[in-house]
């Protein structure tokens, strides 16, 4: 290797690893931050602080435990809308759709994931939402006698469900477009073996595209529980914010996420209340931190499988 290449060699690993410690000093400075502006609200235990439309004082953990609780709930339900649709939409476009109509579907899926949340917001506010209360009606009358769906129904809508929902539309072209990606590169060896044996088309999905994908859905759906864990604007315009721990998914003024609580009281919170709202930044910041670290022990335990490899 001549003296040109060398060098070129040392300036990419040096680039490299700079890249790297820049990550790991910022993650180091937000942690630090949020540790040191939080503490005030977090050590003193006479700090009182109030919710969002109650004039009711608590102390940090009474402040912060509903909405960590709301935060999990509405992200977990957009989960569980968004992961299967999403991993079916994405084998449609990768193993069923033509080709002249699989890209363009590709291509709108891809747009979908750039539109601003706010629209998101305005969309599910002002359309979507006030289509949605007779079938909340409708699930209240008729499977009231599951907690989730217990009445009163709000006459709004303005409910964690629907909160959820949007964040579901959200969340739904990022699990998508990883999903079919990762498809797309299951060896044709696999499919080919599969179809050898007899296998039908979903066969073969089931036993080689799954199998060789499972990492990659899982590391979507992080993807996607990253942003419904931390998405404010469209959560603000949609929920009719509370501070309690109930499985009510119809009712409002019972649910509030950090992200959303923070953006409506931040703006005039001064002092200590201040150092609270952080303080519940951190909290967030501690759970993203802990669903990363789960997903990626998970997708290291799916790496012996060998085609993934």
């Amino acid at each position: 290797m001549n003296n040109t290449g060398k060098i070129g060699n040392k300036i990419f690993r040096s680039g490299a690893t700079a890249a790297a410690v820049t990550i790991l000093v910022t993650l180091a400075a937000v942690a630090t931050f949020l540790i040191v502006r939080a503490w005030p609200a977090i050590s003193d235990s006479s700090v009182r602080i109030r919710t969002v439309g109650s004039a009711e004082e608590l102390n940090i953990w009474q402040f912060t435990g509903p909405q960590i609780f709301g935060t999990v709930l509405a992200a977990v339900l957009a989960m569980l809308l968004a992961v299967p649709l999403s991993i079916g939409i994405a084998l449609f476009i990768s193993h069923y759709a033509p080709k002249h109509l699989a890209q363009p579907l590709g291509y709108m899926v891809d747009l979908l994931a750039a539109i601003p949340s706010v629209i998101y917001g305005l969309w599910g506010a002002m359309w979507l939402i006030p289509r949605l209360v007779p079938f909340y009606e409708f699930l209240s009358k008729y499977f009231g006698w599951i907690p989730l769906f217990a009445g009163p129904v709000s006459t709004t809508g303005r409910v964690i469900f629907s909160a959820s929902l949007i964040l579901a539309v959200m969340i739904l072209p990022i699990v998508t477009a990883v999903a079919r990606e990762v498809f797309l590169q299951t060896p044709k060896a696999h499919e080919e073996a599969a179809l050898a044996l007899g296998a039908t088309r979903w066969e073969v999905v089931k036993m080689a595209v799954l199998p060789f994908g499972r990492s990659g859905i899982i590391s979507a759906a992080m993807l996607g529980l990253g942003r419904a864990l931390g998405e404010t604007m469209a959560v603000v315009m949609v929920l009719s914010v509370g501070s309690s721990y109930s499985f009510n998914i119809l009712q409002a003024g019972r649910h509030s996420t950090i992200a959303a609580n923070i953006a409506l009281q931040f703006p005039e919170a001064t002092g200590t209340y201040t150092s609270a709202l952080i303080a519940t930044g951190l909290a967030l910041f501690a759970i993203t931190m802990i669903v990363n670290m789960l997903a990626r022990w998970i997708i290291a335990r799916r790496a012996e499988f060998s085609g993934a490899n």
